[in-house]
Formats: structure tokens, sequence, C-alpha cells
């Protein structure tokens, strides 16, 4: 058979430009029986470590390359009108040097050469061309652009130079075919140029996409780039469908004239060998102080923290010498250094640390050498969780920072280790199900009605995405429309093909790489912004031995620090917040009475509810709530309660689990706990138990049954020595041994790490106490850690009112910058006030302590001029309240202030011109001494609303009162949704989301925003910015609604809306409107309305509202309802059992089996009644249906 290799060729890593899914790519190299292949991305290597080990895996030699982007002139240059268009070139490795020049390439590319795209030029080829081959490339590439241009001289020219900057034999002219016209000029310009040079062919396909039939697939990722649809006439355009991976065949068939052009293939392909290196360690080395032995400088340094933690305890300390004596074997001494040495730092310097987060906790070592705050021992975290000496893995120790000054801790590192061995990792932002069937959508011309209404077919689960696949499974309507409706077809068979491709790059918030040597050794560069990050993500930065933490800012630890501080100033009192008392039973309390907003972790409503209901003792609970509160184990949370209500009643399947799970009530919660009853049960070690509990939450049935035998019966080598002493030599039943396995599988994969629940318990308990023993400066710090949010500050400041903490407006002696402490009250921040900025406070603060307080308006002004004054400035200063202390209206002082800043003017021109003896003499607006006096016109002050409108619009939020006030207890009677559940705390990564697509939804406030588009139907829509108590929501209001509530629709015109949330991907969730009235006629007047949905209200203001009718979509009670589909529910019943569930509005839980009821597939909100039950019983049988 005749042989080919493909050298050119673009992968899904060629952002929204190649179509190849490197899985699907190699495995079709495979059937077409192709030995090597290449990757050639465009102007970067994202995804060569990818298709290095997906080849390795299929038999196929990998050839790793790029197409890299060639600048005009130089990369310096950056001349719109020369430099703007890049060529192209292909460059391929031939070995480990090869490779490592391409890298530094590619990373110049991006981080010295960067302008519209990554570009390299000649002289930078020249620096960098040994160990590379280099290819033509495509129509784009410089040498068919000067053949295009009718410049054959320059052609050919070109191509010397290039063959001399490779050396003979590594450069090669490019052949394609593809039914483009100018190809079939270019390609007989370079047979010509290669007669007269000779300097050889190649044939390459620029491989795009797999098949034929993915050119439109390829079309519509091109439309998707470039925000076209296919029936835009001016879309970009791939000008060929021949771009797929042909065969060998093919290839042959279309070069039949040019043979050696195929077969130079072969001979490239043989010449390129690079071999990747996975799993050898590129960790740094600390330098230690006077030469010493690094493992022996780690051990002082544990064992100075030890006696201080743990005093004389031999046991303890054959621990810490295990832990030790683990860290040496497996190489990471230098690591634990690298660790310990910034945390001292920022400690040293001021910059607060966090307790730890992970399953770094369960380690000893850290936690002498500060690393970590929480004891191991006493919470009884294990060490192998984190560190598995049978598992060969980088450890991952995750800090916590105050999120202001987290920059200063990696500049230290940069530092220190140097600039080229330290950079940020990139991350992948992927196309996701429903985001892949709107795009598609969108690029078909299908109405965004109905793609919209496919893509919400799609189920949303946290921490499960579910792929279109599996979504036509779970979903009977959807499988219907897939089935029957061609147009739907097409759009999620497209979707598809592009769903999970990469979309765009962006850099981790929180990973850092640190190298032993210049990172472009091992992984290239790319650059955002002023950001230098990785190319390959966090992942393979692992298996290629690179050195990965995670400098994490923390904006809790910046409110627990801004606390301690404002306590220190305020009260004259220092906290060790490390030491504070961990068992304080009225913190507990508090929390248990559900006083939980500004508290970590434990501040979302769900949660609030749960711990109300837990009525937490100790940490132990806290941890256990932080673990169980998730989607999997909420099911073990009504169990894990009536056994902490009823200690007597605990039982356990045998008495050697209690010591295990007696801390949590009898339940299995922990990953630890899964691994400690295959050590103490069965005899494993806790190496083994580590990998078992892994392979037991992947559900792998082959492992899991080998695993049962030697739980259950344990087993022995050849010899019959014993390796494993299994639960029946233990003394356990062999009937107990399986349902304690089987107990371990089913929860195994909802199991959380003890040591990082330990870790977030910790720090919420830290902030607890706080907030209990300084009420008044926890919530200023909290408030000042969202100055940028208004529904938090809005938030935060109704909560102070709650808890009976004044709020005071802005005083312009009393306030300083940020919110700040005066006595049992907060003082408004004048920075918080719009467009007066912090140059200008500090300039007032500054004043204040060198001459004492403003003594009035006019003294401020005649102070604070020359100083960042200007007239807007003071305006809003004027508005906010900030000068009400002086007892002029604001009225008045909006009136005159400019007059006053004009005669402040006046007097500094006389002053320097000389003319102030005489002029002053006569002057009647300056006082005795000199300074500007105003008679104040006679005026009323403006009306409340008024000044309240003047606090919202310089401060972003009502401060001496509301105009919702009035309305208070009937809106707390009426709505189910508060602004601030429209949004997700950046804290509150455990815990289901707080809203569905498609609930019900009925708010009341303030109209603070209107937006009025017109339709393609020439009818108003309008968006419209609601403000309640809390924050701001935004309604969409389409036309029908818009028609018949158009009289309700003024600015700050108090209103109820209700509607249906739209909850999309990376967008905030959204209410639209069904219905919208004054909120005025809700009270004292009757209606016939049922309030039960939103489909039974007719639209507009009805004759009057019943405050009654509302109040169960408002229920308190969450009850769950689980329903099972099996084999003897047909299609049709579980369609109409979902719609029935549905059609119920409210606040309950429907979880629904299908076919598994091990496992809920479906998630959504519903209203129990007995009308929802009556007719489900009906449907599907009383024994499928369960109410708890």
């Amino acid at each position: 058979m005749r042989d080919f290799v493909h050298l050119h060729l673009h992968t899904e890593y060629s952002l929204l430009d190649g179509a190849c899914r490197i899985q699907p790519l190699v495995k079709k190299a495979r059937e077409l029986n192709m030995h090597s292949l290449a990757i050639t991305d465009h102007g970067a290597m994202y995804g060569v470590i990818d298709f290095y080990k997906a080849c390795k895996k299929e038999g196929i030699k990998p050839i790793l390359g790029c197409e890299v982007y060639t600048a005009q002139r130089t990369i310096r240059d950056r001349d719109p009108k020369f430099d703007s268009d890049q060529g192209h070139l292909v460059l391929l490795a031939k070995n480990n040097k090869g490779y490592q020049n391409l890298m530094k390439l590619i990373s110049i590319g991006f981080t010295e050469g960067f302008y519209y795209k990554p570009r390299i030029d000649y002289d930078l080829l020249e620096q960098y061309h040994e160990g590379l081959i280099a290819l033509s490339s495509c129509l784009a590439g410089d040498i068919p652009q000067k053949i295009l241009k009718r410049d054959f001289e320059g052609a050919k020219n070109l191509a010397l130079k290039l063959n001399s900057i490779m050396g003979q034999g590594n450069f090669y002219l490019e052949l394609q075919h593809n039914d483009i016209p100018e190809q079939k000029t270019v390609n007989e310009e370079l047979v010509r140029i290669s007669r007269e040079t000779g300097i050889p062919l190649i044939a390459t396909n620029d491989v795009h996409f797999i098949n034929k039939e993915d050119a439109r697939s390829q079309e519509i990722l091109i439309c998707i780039q470039t925000g076209k649809t296919l029936d835009d006439a001016d879309r970009l355009m791939f000008e060929s469908d021949q771009v797929y991976l042909k065969s060998p065949e093919e290839m042959w068939e279309h070069f039949k004239a040019w043979p050696e052009a195929l077969e130079n293939t072969v001979r490239v392909a043989e010449q390129c060998n690079v071999e990747i290196e996975f799993g050898h360690l590129h960790l740094p080395k600390y330098d230690v102080p006077d030469g010493r032995d690094p493992f022996e400088y780690l051990k002082g340094l544990c064992l100075e923290g030890f006696e201080k933690l743990y005093g004389k305890n031999d046991d303890l300390l054959e621990r810490l010498n295990y832990e030790l004596s683990v860290i040496r074997d497996m190489g990471y001494v230098d690591y634990f250094l690298i660790v310990w040495d910034f945390i001292k730092y920022a400690r040293d310097n001021g910059i607060m640390v966090g307790p730890g987060r992970g399953s770094a906790a369960g380690s000893m070592v850290s936690y002498c050498l500060g690393i970590t705050k929480v004891d191991p021992i006493k919470y009884n975290l294990l060490f192998e969780r984190f560190l598995n000496p049978e598992r060969i893995s980088m450890p991952d120790i995750d800090i916590d920072f105050c999120y202001e000054r987290r920059q200063e801790v990696i500049d230290y590192v940069i530092h220190k280790y140097g600039e080229d061995r330290v950079a940020q990792i990139i991350t992948f932002g992927t196309m996701a199900a429903r985001a892949a069937v709107r795009d598609v959508g969108r690029v078909l011309g299908i109405p965004y009605n109905e793609v919209d209404r496919i893509a919400k077919l799609i189920p949303m689960t946290q921490g499960h995405h579910i792929s279109i696949e599996e979504a036509i499974e779970l979903n009977p309507e959807l499988k219907t429309l897939y089935d029957s409706v061609p147009r739907v077809k097409e759009l999620l068979d497209t979707a598809r093909i592009l769903e999970g491709m990469p979309r765009h790059v962006s850099t981790h918030a929180a990973g850092v790489v640190i190298s032993s040597e210049p990172i472009t050794n091992f992984v290239p560069l790319y650059k955002n912004e002023d950001l230098v990050s990785t190319q390959f993500p966090m992942t393979t930065l692992e298996e290629l031995g690179m050195l990965k933490m995670d400098f994490l800012g923390l904006r809790t630890i910046t409110v627990i620090r801004d606390t301690v501080d404002l306590v220190k100033s305020s009260r004259g009192i220092e906290i060790d917040i490390d030491n504070i008392d961990y068992d304080e039973k009225a913190v507990y309390e508090m929390i248990g009475r559900g006083e939980t907003a500004g508290i970590f972790q434990l501040e979302s409503r769900g949660m609030t509810a749960f711990m109300k209901e837990l009525q937490p003792g100790n940490l132990e609970d806290i941890i256990a709530g932080i673990s169980l509160y998730r989607p999997g184990p909420m099911d073990q949370i009504p169990r894990y309660i009536q056994n902490k209500r009823n200690p007597d009643k605990i039982t356990y399947i045998t008495p050697k689990l209690e010591p295990i799970l007696n801390v949590t009530y009898g339940c299995m919660v922990y990953q630890e706990q899964v691994m400690q009853i295959f050590r103490d049960l069965a005899g494993y070690s806790l190496g083994r138990s580590d990998l078992v509990r892994r392979a037991m939450s992947k559900k792998k049935k082959d492992v899991m049954d080998a695993e049962r035998q030697n739980f259950v019966y344990g087993s022995c080598d050849e010899n019959g020595n014993v390796l494993i002493p299994g639960a029946i030599r233990n003394g356990i039943s062999e009937e107990a041994a399986h349902r304690i396995f089987d107990e371990m599988i089913d929860f195994a994969s909802y199991a959380f790490n003890k040591s990082h629940a330990a870790a977030y318990a910790y720090v919420g308990y830290q902030t607890a106490w706080l907030k209990y023993h300084y009420p008044v400066e926890f919530m200023a710090a909290l408030i000042n850690s969202y100055m940028g949010s208004l529904s938090k500050v809005s938030q935060y400041v109704m909560e102070c009112r709650k808890m009976g903490i004044k709020v005071l407006p802005p005083d312009i002696n009393e306030s300083a910058g940020a919110f700040s402490v005066k006595g049992n009250a907060i003082r408004f921040g004048l920075s918080a006030i719009k467009h007066v900025g912090t140059t200008f406070v500090d300039n007032i603060i500054k004043e204040r302590e060198m001459n004492g307080p403003f003594k009035s308006f006019v003294d401020f002004c005649e102070r604070m001029e020359g100083k960042d004054l200007n007239k807007r400035t003071l305006e809003n200063l004027i508005k906010s309240g900030a000068f009400d202390l002086f007892g002029i209206y604001r009225s008045k002082l909006m009136t005159n202030f400019e007059k006053v800043l004009e005669r402040i003017a006046q007097k500094r021109k006389n002053m320097i011109a000389g003319q102030m003896s005489l002029f002053d003499a006569a002057y009647s607006n300056s006082s005795d001494d000199g300074s500007v006096t105003l008679d104040w016109p006679d005026m009323e002050e403006y009306d409340y609303r008024h000044l309240l409108a003047m606090e919202k619009e310089t401060m972003g939020l009502y401060i001496s009162g509301h105009p919702l006030n009035e309305y208070k207890e009937i809106i707390k009677e009426i709505v189910n949704v508060y602004s601030y559940d429209f949004e997700v705390s950046e804290e509150e990564e455990i815990g289901e989301t707080r809203l569905t697509d498609g609930q019900f939804a009925r708010i009341a406030g303030i109209i603070s925003d209107i937006k009025t588009i017109s339709t393609k139907n020439n009818r108003m829509m309008a968006f419209v910015m609601i403000e309640d108590l809390y924050g701001q929501v935004e309604v969409i209001v389409f036309p029908k609604i818009l028609e018949a509530s158009a009289r309700i629709l003024a600015m700050d015109n108090l209103v109820v809306v209700e509607g249906n949330i739209s909850v999309k991907e990376n967008e905030s969730p959204k209410i639209l409107a069904n219905r919208i009235i004054p909120l005025s006629s809700v009270s004292g007047h009757a209606s016939a309305s049922s309030g039960n949905s939103e489909k039974s209200h007719s639209l507009g203001n009805s004759a009057g509202e019943n405050k009654s009718d509302y109040n169960a979509v408002n229920s308190q009670g969450k009850g769950i309802i689980k329903v099972l589909f099996d084999e003897n529910i047909s299609e049709d019943k579980r369609a109409q059992a979902l719609a029935l569930m549905r059609r119920f509005e409210g606040n309950d839980r429907a979880l629904v089996y299908i076919d598994n009821a091990n496992r809920p597939s479906l998630k959504f909100n519903t209203k129990i009644s007995s009308a929802l039950l009556s007719e489900l019983k009906k449907l599907v049988g009383s024994d499928h249906v369960k109410v708890m």
C-alpha cells in the first residue's frame, strides 16, 4: 500500500476554526491505517499533549508542530498600514531540541510579538531553527502570497532564504489540493521554484475537519467565531469542503503527478521523534540557609512547631516522622519548604493567610509548619488523603490570602525564583450543551424562542454537565422533538459535534506554576493583557511534573482581617483569631437561630434553614453540615438530624463502625470515613484505601467486583501469605461485610473531603465568632468588602437594621474613606459616594487631621479648594447628606454651592493680585477673619422622596429611609424572591442553586430604570430594572405585557411583578414578566385570583388583590417529592407526569428517578398539594411516589 502522512492539521485547539476533536480524529486515523499524524494548530500549542497521549494510546506516532504566524516585517513593528496581516508557516519538531525551540518561538510570539496574532519573524526563526522542519504552508503563507501577487522572483528568493535558515533538507514547498482556483496557480509556481532551486515538495491537506460531511459543522463553527449566520452574504466562508482527513489512497490520487511530494511526508515523519517525559518532577530547589540539608531543615522546622502545638507526645511524633519520611521519599521536601517560605513572607508582612483548604489540612507536617491551622489529630484527618505513598501524584496545597494583597505574595515568588520560572495557568472555556445549542440555533437562523425552549430541555445539574446525548435519553419531550422534527434533529446533531470544544482561553484565577528551569524548556507560554500564563492547563502541567500552587484571594479572609483591625482601633482590643474559643456555646446558638448573614459557607437561604434544623453544637456539626449540603449527600440530612436528636436510636451494622461513624451520628459523610472502614474493618493500608475510594467514586465495576472480594474475604499471594486480611477474618459476618461495601459504593461518589470541609468550617466559625462578639465591626468590614456590589451592600445594610445596628449617613467630619465604626453604629464611607475619588477623600482626612473638623460648609469649600475639589464632587456630597451636620437644608446648598465656589475663587485671585487690603475693606461677602460668607436664601427643604432619591443617586442605596418602608410588611407576605436570590456568592461553591429556570417568581420594588426596544415585528418590548429593599433585578417585559402595563411602567413607580425566572449560562438570572401591578393595589382589596400559578392570573391591573392569595407561594416549609419512572411507566405517562409536576409552581423539590432508583435524574421545583399527589398517583401508581 502506498504510504502518506498528514503533516498539516488543525484540531479543536485552533479555537473556533479547527473542528477536529482529538479523540475521534486519532481513532479515524487508526481506521485509515495511518502510522503517523501531525498537529499544527494556529499560532499556539494548546493541544499538543492531549494529541500526543491520544496518538500513543492508538499506536500512532505523534508529530508535534504549529502553524505559526509570521510578521510582515519584524515582531517589533506594529503599524496597522503594514503589519496588521500575518503570513503562515508550518513548523514541525524533529526531536526534543526542536520541540523546545518550538515552545520558545510560540512563547515569544505571545509575550513579545503579539499584534492581532502571536507573531514570529525570520530573525527569531534563525535563532531557534535547530531541530525544526518548515513547510511553506497554505495560501496564507508568505511564499504563496508572493506568487498570488505575481512576484515569482520574490517567492523564489524567500524560499531560498527559508531553506538557508532551516538548513538543507529541513524546508519543503507545500502543495495542496482543495478545489480553490488560486491553489492550482500556487502549486504550478511552487513546482517551478522546486525545479529551479532543488527545494523539495511536500503534499498536505490543511485538515480542518475529520469527515467530508463535517464541512457544514466547520462553517457553523466559523459563523460562531465571527458572529454571523449562514444566511449572511458577507460571512467569512471556508472555500473548500476538501480539507478533511483524507485517506492515503485519496491523497495519492490527487498528487499522482508529484509522487515525491507524497513520499516526502513519510520521510519527514520518520525524522520526527519527539518523546515527552511524564511524571519527572521539575521542582525548584529551596535555598536553605547556611547550605544545610533541605530535609534536615524541614524536619527541624516541623519539630519546632510540633513542640509548640503538642508538647511531648511520642505517639504523635511517630506520625510526624512517618509523614516526613513519605515527603522525603516522594521528593517533595523542597515543595513544602517553598510553601512554608511564601506563607511566612505573607505573615511577616501583615498579609492575612487562611487556615488552608483541601486535603492539605490532613497533614501534620503542614500543621506544624503553620501552612494550615486545623489540627488533623483533633478532627481525625488523614494524611493519605493528601499525599498517598501508593499513588504517585503531586501534593496540592491551596492557600487563601487576603484578596487585596494576594498579588504581593505572587510578586514575592516571582522575585525569588525568577520571572522566567513563574507563570500563571491557562484555562479553556468550552461550549457547554445549552450554549452549543443556542450558538448553533443562531447560526442556522432558527427563531430565538424555539432555540431557547429546546436548550432549556437539557437539564442543568450542579457538579455534572449533562451532555446533549444524555439529555435526549433523559428527557422524553426532547427525545420526541429530536425524533419527529428534522430542524431540531439538525440543531442537536450539529451542537453535539461542537459541544465541549474549547471556545476561548483565559487565565486561572489562582493557579501559579513554579519551575526549576525557564518554563519554556517544558511548556509554551501565552499572554493575556499583562498576565503571562502557560499554554497547558493545570492537569497537564501536573502530568509533566510541574509544581502547581493555588494562590487564592478569599474575600472572607479580608473581612476577618478588617474586623480584627476595626476592633483594635475602636475598642483597643487585640484579637488572635487563630486562638479563639472554638467551642463557644453562644456562637453555635446564634447559628442555630439562623442569624447567619455574612457567615462564610452558612449564609445561603438553604444552608441557613439547614442550620436552624440541625442546631449545631460544635465544629464537627459545622464540618458535617458543609459536607452534607450538596446534591447527593442531601438525602442523608434527615437521617443525620434524626440521629443527632436521638443518639440512643443510632444502630451500626457492626460495632466496629461506631468509632469511625460516631462523630457523624452513624451516617457515612466523609471520604476519610470510607478509607478508615477499609483500614479498620478489612486491614487495608490507608494508601490502598485511598486508591479504592477513588475507584469507587468513578463506579468502575470490574475494579469494584475485585475489591468486594478483597474487602469481604481478603487476599493472599501465591504462597498463601495474607496480603489483605478482609472483614471476615476481622470477625465481621459475610452478610454484614457485603452490606457495608454496598453502602460505601452508594455513597463514595458523594462523600466529601473532610479536610476541606474542616478548613472551611474553621473560617466559618471565625466569622460567626466575630459577628457574635463584635457585630458592629464585623458588619462594617463585611460591607466594605462589597463596596463595588450595590445589591450586597444593600442586603447587609438591611441586615444591620435587623440586628439593631444603625447605619448613619456620610458625615464630612466623621466619615472615613470606608464604612467605619462609631460607637454602636456604622458610618457611611465617603469613598462609597459616587464621583468622590479616593485621592480627594484622602485629602479631606489629611485636612481634618492637620487643621481640625470643618466648621461650616463654606469652611470646607475654602479649605479644600485647590485639593481636587470640583463641582460634581461637591454636588454629590451635598446630595448624600454629608453636610447635614451644619444644619443647612440640602435645597439651600444645592441652590448656592456654585456661588460659594465662585466667591472663593475670586478671593484667591484677589489675594494673588495683592488687592486684599483695599478690596476686602469694602467686600460685603467676607467675615472679619477674611473667610467668605453667604446669606442663605429662605427656602423649603426638598420633600422626603426627593431627599431619598438624591441618596440613591449618589450612594446607590437609600440610607435615611426607603420608598418601600411603608409596604415592608405587605412585601414580606406576598413575595417569594428577593434580589439577593439572583446572586450566587463567590464563596457559595457548596449548596444548591437558589433559582431554577422557569420557576415562578413574584417580586415587589421600585422601577429604577426602563429601556425599550423595537422587535422584528415593530412592537415595543422593555428591559426594566426593579429595585427591592436589597438590590436590583432585571425584568424582561415582552410586547403583550408591555401594552397591558404601559401606564404602570414609569420611573420611581412601586410595582409587583410576577413571572418566570430565566436562567442562562454566563448570565445573571432574570424575570420574564407575566403580570405587573401597582404595589399600592395589593393591600386591602379582594381578588378571586388563586395565587397558585402564573397561568391563573389575568394580565394588567386587576380590580383588587388579596394578600392571602400570595401566601401559598411563599410557604417556608420545603417538602421533597420523589417519583420513580421504571420500565412499567410508559414514555407517554412519563411526559404527562413531568408536565403535571412542573404545572404546580412552588418551593418544594421534585426528584425524578428515571430507570434507576439510586440516583435522581431530574431535579426541579414544584408545589406539593393533594391535587398534585392524587393526579400523580393515578398516572404512575402510589408505589412510585414518595413524599418526604
